[in-house]
């Protein structure tokens, strides 16, 4: 089997995408390299400040980059119509959308709207955002929609009475995992709505192993030891971005697929299709998420045969 390389992304010469969470680590990755092949990158980021150095540090390496820093808080479904709203705006076209922002094993906090907070941003959130933008998804032609996942997710279990953590006892681990869970059951979902509409956007998922990005260093004893750990047996960034890139640009890439490292319980190596749980690939869990997503969001996605949205 070839090994899949950085060399195997298509040209992205007009092309436009988004990439949330694109001011650090995996995000900032994958921004400067599509930025490398030629696309015009959206960075969404919370932090406009620290969006706007992520954009001076991909123009120092690329001078005539078209990249520029939207903000997009993804804890606040107001900024996330708000960012919708802006990018709509001055664009007409979306050829991907990479969902990558995370929240991973804070203490319990809630979103703006009261979700718990690694639920709401990594999934609620992007659900939002993949619903508004989705009309120009549908119209630019062989858009895609790509969903960072994690490993995690294999111990994750939905509680459709208590997505919110407001009735457990919260624990951080089995919630971040119920969200990268609730990201590949939206991925499941979505993919079977456009499928089945007719509907040209591809829906793909990733997920990068373990790979060292640094990032969290000092918060939190538990993510201090993984990173030391990391820094010397984990990926580096530029090998943990690539099922990513392979799930974003490849032709071979189809709607619905799952990407990650081949070796090592898929924790490191080349990008090669991924193998999903049982609970991952139930169709019947999904569509019920997708329906408490939509009333939780207030953002109802209909897709209809000729491929028009009503949100």
């Amino acid at each position: 089997m070839t090994r899949w390389t950085y060399d195997d992304v298509p040209d992205q010469r007009g092309r436009t995408a988004i990439v949330t969470g694109a001011n650090t680590g995996l995000g900032l990755e994958t921004a400067r390299l599509l930025v490398g092949r030629g696309a015009r990158v959206v960075l969404a980021c919370r932090d406009q400040g620290k969006g706007e150095a992520a954009v001076a540090r991909i123009r120092a390496q690329f001078p005539d980059a078209e990249v520029r820093s939207l903000r997009l808080d993804l804890a606040d479904l107001g900024s996330v119509a708000d960012f919708a709203a802006a990018y709509r705006a001055e664009h007409d076209r979306l050829d991907l959308l990479v969902n990558n922002a995370g929240v991973m094993y804070p203490p319990l906090r809630r979103t703006r709207q009261g979700f718990e907070s690694q639920f709401g941003v990594n999934h609620l959130g992007h659900f939002a955002l993949t619903g508004r933008l989705l009309p120009l998804l549908l119209a630019t032609e062989g858009s895609r929609v790509v969903a960072v996942a994690s490993n995690a997710y294999r111990t994750g279990r939905i509680d459709l009475d208590d997505l919110n953590w407001e009735r457990r006892r919260y624990g951080r681990f089995a919630a971040y995992a119920q969200s990268k869970l609730a990201v590949l059951l939206f991925v499941l979902e979505l993919d079977r709505r456009l499928s089945g509409a007719g509907a040209p956007v591809r829906v793909t998922a990733a997920h990068p192993g373990w790979t060292y990005t640094g990032e969290g260093q000092g918060r939190d004893r538990f993510v201090d030891v993984v990173n030391t750990i990391g820094r010397y047996v984990a990926m580096k960034l530029d090998d943990g971005v690539l099922p990513t890139l392979r799930a974003a640009t490849d032709p071979g890439a189809e709607s619905g697929s799952y990407w990650g490292p081949a070796h090592r319980m898929e924790n490191s190596g080349p990008p090669v299709r991924a193998g999903r749980s049982a609970r991952a690939r139930d169709v019947a869990v999904a569509a019920r998420l997708w329906t408490e997503s939509e009333r939780l969001t207030g953002v109802p996605i209909t897709v209809d045969p000729v491929g028009r949205t009503d949100l």
